[in-house]
C-alpha cells in the first residue's frame, strides 16, 4: 500500500468514527425519563393514555411492565417507538426538541398523535 493510499484509509476510519460518535453524542442528548400522551381522533381507538419511556443512550425502553417499549433516537432528535401490550402493537414516529416531542402513531385499526415530555 502506497503512503498515499494509507492515508486517505487512515483519514477515512477517523471521519468514519468522529461520525460515530457525533451521532451517538446527539441521541444521548435525550437521555432521561419521558412521559408520552397518546391522542386519536378515532372514538374506538385509545384517547388520553399515558404511557412512561426511558431513553438511554438513545434506545428507547419502557419504564413499565404493562407496556414494553423499544426504538432509538437519532441525531437531530427523530425518533421511532414500537409499544406493544400483550398482542396489542403500535408503532410511532416524531422528533424529540429539547424537553418536549411530538409525532404520529399507528396501529391495526387506529392511527392518531403523540405529545412528549421530559420528566
Amino acid at each position: 500500500m502506497t503512503m498515499s493510499a494509507f492515508r486517505k484509509t487512515k483519514l477515512t476510519g477517523l471521519l468514519f468514527a468522529g461520525l460515530l460518535l457525533a451521532t451517538t453524542a446527539a441521541a444521548s442528548t435525550f437521555d432521561g425519563q419521558w412521559s408520552v400522551q397518546i391522542a386519536s381522533s378515532n372514538s374506538a381507538c385509545t384517547n388520553g393514555a399515558s404511557v412512561s419511556i426511558g431513553i438511554s443512550n438513545g434506545q428507547v425502553a419502557s419504564n413499565t411492565a404493562s407496556v414494553s417499549a423499544s426504538g432509538r433516537v437519532a441525531e437531530a432528535g427523530i425518533i421511532n417507538v414500537t409499544l406493544s401490550s400483550g398482542i396489542k402493537r403500535a408503532v410511532g414516529f416524531g422528533r424529540l426538541s429539547g424537553s418536549s416531542g411530538s409525532g404520529t402513531w399507528r396501529a391495526a385499526l387506529c392511527s392518531g398523535t403523540w405529545t412528549a415530555q421530559r420528566t
